[in-house]
């Protein structure tokens, strides 16, 4: 069966929300139901905004750190506090983006976001990522009696490319990589190292009907994608990988002597 994505139209919200609830209305708003299998992508931002997690720029009070990495990377003060609360650690960056990384999270600006946030705000990442994938899962199976992934979706940069595209910053009750070692490939050669990102693919295909503007689109059902689903618990270490692990990361960090 072919797969299908299918964005949905959601109501912008001001303050913090029930993000079930807001499922529920938005499902029936757009006259669409969840099947048995289906993946649900929901942008990380509608759960930050659910959460609350926006902040008044105008409140923010700088530390030294703060105004240390705000003249280092020449960044309004505000923002550069809110990368140093936001972040475990900051490896360097450019004037206006600071490289940064959060649980495993590498990003620039530890996320923050201004856009789809009125003016003199921003919106951060979600709080317990994992868990409230886990527990939209649980509310889903407990109403509907399916069973269906959760991706929580960002956008993101890819090193040396143009353009954004989607990266799963949680998941829930589907299996986030396909392990292909000892599989061949076309000439019957075994994959030793390959791993396929299930969910960051998902993540991708969807993010891109959703939209990254004023869609208003922060929802999407995956149907027929043949991932594999689980009612087991998945852990952030099943997706990402420290830091020092990462290849770009440790290439960069070890320049070749001349």
């Amino acid at each position: 069966m072919q797969l299908t994505v299918l964005p949905l139209l959601a109501e912008r919200k001001e303050e913090k929300f029930d993000v079930f609830e807001a499922l529920l209305d938005t499902l029936e708003k757009n006259n669409q139901k969840l099947q048995d299998g289906d993946v649900l992508v929901i942008s990380t931002k509608y759960i930050s905004n659910s959460q609350g997690r926006i902040v008044d720029l105008e409140k923010i009070t700088s530390s030294e750190e703060g105004l240390r990495i705000s003249k280092m990377y020449n960044l309004k003060a505000e923002i550069a506090e809110i990368i140093v609360r936001e972040s475990d650690k900051i490896f360097g960056g450019i004037g206006g983006f600071v490289i940064t990384s959060s649980d495993n999270i590498l990003a620039p600006n530890a996320g923050i976001d201004k856009s789809n946030a009125r003016k003199g705000r921003a919106i951060l990442y979600p709080t317990n990522p994992y868990q409230t994938a886990e527990e939209i899962r649980r509310k889903i199976f407990l109403k509907f009696f399916i069973h269906v992934g959760i991706i929580l979706v960002d956008s993101r940069l890819m090193p040396a490319r143009i353009g954004t595209s989607g990266v799963a910053v949680a998941c829930a009750g589907i299996e986030p990589v396909l392990d292909m070692r000892a599989k061949k490939d076309l000439d019957g050669n075994p994959l030793k190292v390959t791993f396929q990102a299930v969910v960051d693919n998902i993540a991708t295909i969807a993010n891109y009907k959703m939209g990254e503007g004023g869609e208003s689109k922060p929802i999407a059902i995956v149907r027929n994608s043949e991932a594999k689903l689980t009612d087991r618990k998945i852990s952030p270490s099943e997706m990402a990988i420290s830091p020092d692990q990462c290849v770009y990361v440790r290439g960069l960090s070890n320049p070749p002597e001349h």
